[in-house]
């Protein structure tokens, strides 16, 4: 993935659009140089994170930074409203912080006709060369967005008529009986926790896969797997 230290290399390198996970910023550290780095990474939707000097440190293993660390990214971030346009079927993600599982649903997604992913800016994999490998590829064919909040996300998707479903195992309605309207975003929990309570609330419709054993839940790109491709088998167009 790769590191770029100190306040210049990283400016510049913003100021380039060279595509960043994450950019760490020493607690305390001002002045236009800062607030100029803090601004292209706004407008280039880069997550931002104050930490403490002795983090960065170990982040950069000794070498010097000057308070200021970036971590590349395999792939640039998406533009939501280039995603939103004509799409007939979204995927967001609530917490996916496993970068396997996220590389997984990125290769699912593409294969079943997923028109984009979003990603909250926290709690969120970015999008490292290990997603990229486990993608297979399909990364440079999904497009991935990250937006601050999903459940204004869900708000603003609701507006735009789509119709969201999200996948919990304490869901009220087996996927495999669900008639889809399109548009449709489908929301996937995270690895630990599932779905956060305000993303349930915001969801239409609340689905679920019955289990036979004695497991409760699949891991979360298993779980995408099956909910796409039956997404897939009923809406495909020919």
């Amino acid at each position: 993935m790769g590191l770029t230290l100190g306040i210049h290399p990283v400016r510049e390198a913003l100021r380039a659009r060279r595509a960043f996970a994450k950019v760490l910023i020493a607690k305390g550290s001002a002045g236009p140089r800062i607030q100029e780095i803090l601004t292209l990474c706004r407008d280039q939707s880069i997550l931002v994170r104050f930490e403490s000097r002795e983090a960065l440190d170990r982040a950069a293993k000794g070498a010097p930074h000057q308070g200021v660390i970036a971590f590349g990214a395999a792939h640039q971030y998406a533009e939501l409203e280039d995603i939103l346009a004509d799409a007939r079927l979204l995927v967001i993600l609530d917490g996916v912080e496993d970068p396997h599982n996220l590389g997984a649903i990125i290769r699912t997604a593409h294969a079943a006709g997923v028109n984009g992913i979003i990603v909250p800016e926290r709690r969120s994999a970015p999008l490292s060369e290990t997603v990229a490998r486990v993608s297979a590829g399909a990364l440079e064919y999904m497009p991935v967005a990250r937006v601050t909040n999903v459940t204004r996300l869900l708000e603003q998707l609701k507006q735009r008529q789509f119709w969201i479903y999200g996948l919990d195992e304490r869901g009220t309605e087996p996927y495999d009986r669900v008639e889809y309207t399109e548009p449709a975003a489908i929301v996937l929990g995270s690895e630990g926790r599932g779905l956060h309570d305000n993303v349930k609330k915001h969801c239409d419709f609340l689905i679920n896969i019955p289990m036979a054993g004695a497991v409760s839940s699949l891991n979360v790109s298993v779980a995408a797997g099956v909910v796409l491709f039956d997404w897939k088998r009923k809406c495909a167009r020919t």
